[in-house]
């Protein structure tokens, strides 16, 4: 069993569990991020069908993770902030937003919770974890 530590994350999974849910969406959460490796064995030990929204959860062991690849988005709010500090008005330039998401599937996660990924979902996936 994993160690809880007493902390709010702590405290949220072990009501997770007893809700006794067919599967968890880890919404995208520096707080939660700081806890991956925790979170990710808790899902693990009560055999928890979970999907991330960063990939780290996924390189720890998570079953697959959709979202945004934050690295990309850091970068490209550098870019923007060099834009502003060297002319056009904040207020000038266009909304920006994530307009890529990656896929990431752990296999060996979802052997070990009795899962198939079908073929088709494999082939959409930007990176697959074996």
């Amino acid at each position: 069993m994993v160690e809880l530590r007493g902390n709010d994350v702590g405290r949220a999974l072990v009501e997770l569990r007893d809700a006794h849910p067919d599967a968890i969406l880890v919404l995208a959460d520096p707080i939660l991020l700081n806890h991956a490796e925790d979170i990710v064995a808790f899902m693990s030990a009560q055999r928890l069908v979970a999907i991330y929204a960063y990939r780290e959860f996924v390189q720890a062991g998570g079953l697959l993770s959709y979202g945004t690849n934050y690295h990309e988005l850091f970068r490209r709010a550098a870019d923007y902030v060099d834009r502003i500090l060297n002319g056009p008005n904040p207020g000038d330039l266009p909304v920006q937003q994530a307009d890529r998401f990656e896929l990431i599937i752990n296999l060996k996660t979802a052997k070990e919770l009795g899962l198939e990924v079908p073929a088709t979902v494999l082939a959409l996936a930007d990176e697959v974890i074996e």
